[in-house]
């Protein structure tokens, strides 16, 4: 994609780190964005800080560890701009410790986030995105999944983030094996 201008990206995790930096460069290249976070307080200050800076911004509290606040996210994205040409799944949390002393509300915790939100977002939102390209032959449409270093290595007394973002990787891998 060589034309940012006018396009719709979606941004989980986009009230803080990464996603906060993604909303802030697709605003500057004149996106329109559709921002989720599932803490409202950080994700109505990015909304508002782009907002004024003149960027056309939908957002809305998602939890994406729950396929019905990804499917709600998806469906007011295609409500407001009927479009999404970039899905940015992005939110992520990370536990540590040794990987048998993590609680299973940890591993719950991060697998939801980390994992089952990409999940959540491929399968929602590729076939929109699909659709999109058979309704416009000029259409393009990208999905980066956020993963990490601890995707492909395996740092000590970091199992849990190790685990969910080898996942990400190995989706990610497929998706685009797949596409």
């Amino acid at each position: 994609m060589k034309d940012f201008a006018g396009k719709v990206a979606v941004i989980t995790g986009a009230g803080s780190g990464f996603g906060r930096e993604f909303a802030r460069l697709g605003a500057q290249r004149g996106m329109r964005l559709v921002l989720a976070d599932v803490q409202k307080d950080a994700l109505d200050a990015v909304a508002a800080e782009l907002q004024a800076a003149g960027a056309d911004v939908l957002a809305q509290r998602t939890d994406v560890s729950k396929a019905d606040d990804v499917q709600a996210l998806a469906d007011a994205a295609m409500a407001r701009f009927g479009v999404v040409h970039l899905l940015f799944n992005n939110a992520g949390v990370g536990s540590g410790g040794l990987v048998w002393e993590n609680s299973l509300a940890d591993w719950d915790w991060v697998l939801g986030v980390n994992l089952w939100g990409v999940i959540h977002g491929v399968r929602i939102f590729t076939p929109l995105m699909l659709r999109s390209m058979q309704d416009d032959p000029e259409y393009r449409g990208h999905i980066v999944n956020t993963s990490s270093v601890a995707g492909l290595l395996s740092p000590t007394s970091m199992g849990v983030y190790n685990v969910s973002k080898h996942a990400v990787v190995a989706l990610s891998e497929t998706l685009h094996n797949d596409l």
